[in-house]
């Protein structure tokens, strides 16, 4: 028999003690305490915390009143606008849970998420209202008019062309701030009876199949939100531009953090460098968070549409593919201290950061970008991170070289892929969320992506990390984006193949001669076998969070034929 573990008490849990986690009462605290305080800008629109929370009461009132509650799911198709951040509390609120969906799929994955999530209301931007038409058509069609038609909220914007909103009007939908107007600014809202009710429903890529959907509870938002500000050491009233998608991972769970510390969100319909470098200079930004991609565009932008020097110290965190350090080196030139962090929609976002020691300090500035393009440690509300050999679950050694899978484990991990039992059964396999992303752990205890295991090329039986020819690539001085994937080769099987988006100004009249030039570096600066026999120039396929579509650039690798026998 095994020891029954026993308190020093019998004292239960009861309705004074003891209440469920939910990001939600962030909102009624921040309406409180700051209530004349600027909760969101977008243009000329301007709202106070107490604005905002009487905004998201009337939205779940709404909603309520059209028997959207608990089990119900609402989707949003929206930029970073007012609306999209309002929806992050007021769908909740009224016990539904949201799907904020991806502006740049097509209507044919969207029509696959509306149906798969059944989603009865879809807020919707004017710009994006006929591709939620057309995807409630597909979806329509394939169900052989077994679909209800949802409830259409049309979300107006003075920067886009009033056609649209027109055009919507006449569709049927109902405009957002006259849906607003017949919910109650003092609606009663109740927060969830269980901490384990879905608060949010997001869809991972899909590049490989169906899109899954990753359900994440208010226990783990509640967290996430909070570890967020305690791990970027985020102030009370920090001012925040919305430069990453709130559609992704719920802004990294950003949205619920600015109403825990009662900062200030800046909204973004586009983001463009000068955008970022402008809103720095005239509304006092303090915080973004981008993805490598956008950081690239702001390290690299023209001099007229920069405003430099910073004003004061802005924090920059990043994650998706790992930013090379000569990225890294180039923004803290800049005056952007970034924060490094790493993790998936199936961890609410980034769960990992490489804190930074003040011992590296004292490094030259090559080197502390070096380690700072690794991903870290836990954040602090993550319980468990290792890296293991995926046949035995043993952790590797900490020595930076053993390869394993990345695996996480606690409170900020999904509930699961909704109605995909096998996804969940291989995702929790062992007890531990496998990510599929292969990488180090270093004698600090820092764990290093080195790749997706798809990404891993093989090379005459030898494993070659794209990530590592990447960053040595991104110190060539014609290279702006690089992306290495696997091509077929005669002779090795597989060998590293560079597609390249080249800086501004760039002579380009002779790409034979410039590729010839990129493969040379390589081979002076790695090992012969990485460094890349084949190099194709034009612009990258990215996701709409900026991340490099890999998978599309292997099917573009392998269409171009085996590299023949190299003289090599």
């Amino acid at each position: 028999m095994g020891i029954v573990e026993r308190d020093i008490d019998d004292l239960p849990k009861n309705p004074a003690n003891y209440t469920a986690l939910t990001p939600l009462g962030f909102l009624e605290r921040a309406a409180l305490v700051h209530p004349t305080r600027k909760s969101v800008i977008h243009g000329s629109l301007t709202y106070t915390w107490q604005d905002t929370y009487r905004r998201c009461r009337r939205l779940a009132s709404a909603l309520a009143k059209r028997a959207v509650t608990f089990g119900s799911t609402v989707a949003v198709i929206a930029p970073n606008i007012p609306a999209m951040y309002e929806a992050h509390f007021g769908v909740p609120m009224s016990g539904a849970v949201l799907n904020a969906v991806n502006i740049r799929l097509n209507a044919q994955t969207i029509a696959f998420l509306l149906g798969h999530s059944k989603s009865s209301v879809i807020m919707v931007d004017q710009e994006f209202f006929t591709l939620a038409e057309e995807a409630v058509k597909i979806l329509a069609e394939k169900t052989k008019g077994n679909y209800l038609s949802p409830l259409f909220i049309v979300i107006a914007d003075e920067n886009c062309d009033p056609k649209t909103l027109q055009y919507a009007l006449e569709r049927g939908a109902i405009e957002y701030e006259k849906f607003l107007e017949t919910g109650d600014p003092d609606f009663a809202w109740k927060p969830p009876e269980d901490e384990w009710h879905s608060i949010a429903l997001g869809y991972t890529s899909g590049t490989t199949a169906s899109p899954k959907g990753v359900v994440l509870h208010h226990r783990g938002a509640y967290l996430m939100a909070l570890s967020n500000a305690i791990i970027w050491g985020m102030q009370e009233g920090a001012v925040y531009l919305w430069t990453l998608p709130l559609f992704h991972c719920n802004g990294w769970c950003f949205a619920w953090t600015l109403a825990a510390i009662c900062g200030t969100s800046i909204c973004l319909r586009q983001v463009t460098a000068k955008v970022i470098y402008s809103a720095i200079d005239n509304l006092g930004v303090t915080h973004f968070c981008a993805a490598p991609v956008v950081l690239n565009s702001i390290a690299n932008a023209r001099k007229d549409e920069t405003v430099l020097p910073l004003r004061r110290t802005v924090h920059v965190m990043t994650a998706g593919a790992a930013p090379p350090p000569s990225l890294l080196f180039a923004m803290s030139q800049r005056g952007f201290r970034v924060a490094h962090t790493y993790g998936l929609s199936e961890t609410y976002g980034p769960s990992t950061i490489c804190a930074w020691k003040s011992e590296w300090d004292s490094l030259p500035p090559e080197a502390q970008a070096r380690m700072n393009a690794r991903q870290g440690l836990r954040y602090v509300a993550l319980e468990g991170l290792d890296v293991v050999d995926s046949h035995n679950m043993e952790p590797v050694l900490a020595d930076g070289k053993t390869v394993g899978e990345i695996v996480f484990r606690g409170n900020v991990v999904m509930k699961g892929y909704l109605k995909n039992p096998k996804a969940n059964e291989e995702a929790f396999a062992n007890g531990w969320f496998h990510s599929g992303d292969v990488g180090v752990k270093h004698p600090d205890g820092y764990i290093e992506v080195k790749d997706r295991s798809k990404d891993i090329i093989i090379s005459g039986g030898e494993n070659i990390s794209s990530v590592e020819v990447e960053n040595v690539l991104y110190q060539h001085p014609a290279i702006f984006e690089v992306s290495v994937v696997a091509r077929p080769d005669e002779q090795w099987g597989e060998s590293p193949c560079a597609f390249v988006t080249l800086k501004p100004g760039v002579d380009t009249s002779d790409q034979h001669r410039l590729a010839e030039d990129i493969m040379k570096f390589s081979r002076a600066k790695m090992p012969g076998y990485w460094a890349p026999k084949s190099v194709v120039f034009g612009p990258l396929p990215k996701t709409a969070t900026g991340k490099i579509q890999k998978h599309l650039l292997r099917a573009k690798a392998k269409e171009m034929g085996p590299m023949k026998k190299s003289r090599l």
